[in-house]
């Protein structure tokens, strides 16, 4: 019911912005609406300004477009849901565009004295992660998983839909530590601080982008892709901290 009202709203938001075929950027050129992991939020409007942007979790993304929310372009931060909205026909097939690593981030002030992944085992920790079945949780869960650590998921006091999620409440302070992106730390540096993670305990954090099939503005999205795949797109995601295949 929950992610049937957010693609219920998302129609009459976009229907509102003047979504569907007359929807024009500031050249007059049909804009693409694109829905794309919420760890893309800064470095997808540096891109292409003048696109419309739903940003959330992959997983929330994918089921918003099976349930056929308008969408023009899918990118998520993960390789297995745009892979199964390719293998029941939703999308064109995807492409690899960014990389990632995680990262263990703790409020600025590191109140509970958090300087690596053991620390995380002390009983008074808050530690908050990202929800089963959204990449960042599942990648969380991995690199624990190599770590030998599960056991800190009994600190755990919140799974987020989001990275954002994750990310907002250490910078507000209400949790110690969480496990996120190393790109979503630099728009809050003032607030976390982070801690790097052992190379061999990294997951494999690959993003993957498509053009939806029944793109209401093909054209534009396919154009969108090319400028994400291209030398400007590529020059911006290095910037913001991301890797390249």
């Amino acid at each position: 019911m929950r992610r049937a009202a957010l693609v219920l709203t998302l129609i009459v938001t976009l229907a509102g912005c003047g979504g569907g075929s007359s929807s024009t950027g500031a050249a007059g050129n049909e804009k693409p609406t694109v829905f794309a992991a919420s760890s893309l939020t800064e470095v997808f409007p540096q891109i292409e300004p003048n696109a419309t942007y739903n940003f959330a979790g992959s997983d929330e993304l994918a089921t918003q477009i099976q349930q056929g929310a308008p969408a023009d372009v899918y990118a998520a931060a993960s390789t297995k849901y745009p892979d199964e909205l390719y293998a029941a026909g939703l999308v064109e097939k995807p492409e690899v565009f960014a990389t990632n690593k995680l990262v263990l981030v703790v409020p600025r002030d590191n109140p509970a004295g958090i300087s690596s992944v053991d620390d995380l085992k002390n009983k008074d920790v808050k530690l908050v992660i990202g929800a089963e079945g959204v990449p960042i949780g599942d990648y969380t869960r991995t690199v624990l998983e190599k770590m030998g650590a599960t056991d800190v998921l009994q600190q755990v006091v919140s799974q987020e839909d989001d990275v954002k999620g994750v990310v907002g409440k250490v910078a507000l302070g209400e949790a110690d530590a969480g496990f996120v992106y190393a790109t979503d730390v630099k728009p809050v540096a003032d607030k976390v601080t982070a801690i790097e993670l052992p190379e061999d305990a990294q997951a494999e954090v690959s993003y993957e982008i498509a053009v939806v099939k029944d793109a209401p503005h093909h054209d534009a999205a396919q154009a969108f892709v090319e400028q994400v795949l291209g030398d400007d797109g590529r020059s911006a995601l290095s910037e913001a901290g991301f890797g390249l295949p």
